[in-house]
């Protein structure tokens, strides 16, 4: 009964004081386990795409719940290098 989770956290950027979004994933093995193989995912400020991984102080840090996430498919070289240049685009508009 292994299950992946996501979990998110929201806090303010430094550079704009927009909302940074941030994930990590994580296992258990059964629903009393502690979670192991935990992964950070990345974080992003949804306002101005800075990326600052951890807070300054003595700023609030808000979590949501943990959500199971079971991915539909496995990630694949084409949709990593699909969203590299996604993200190379972006970055050339800011």
């Amino acid at each position: 009964m292994r299950k992946q989770y996501l979990h998110l956290s929201a806090y303010l950027c430094d550079t704009c004081a927009g909302p940074v979004i941030a994930g990590s994933l994580a296992v258990r093995e059964n629903e009393i386990s502690k979670e192991t193989e935990i992964r950070e995912v990345g974080a992003i400020c949804l306002s101005c795409g800075h990326r600052q991984s951890t807070p300054t102080a003595p700023v609030r840090v808000r979590h949501l719940p943990p959500l199971e996430w079971s991915p539909t498919e496995t990630i694949k070289a084409s949709h990593l290098t699909t969203a590299f240049l996604e993200a190379l685009n972006r970055a050339d508009l800011h």
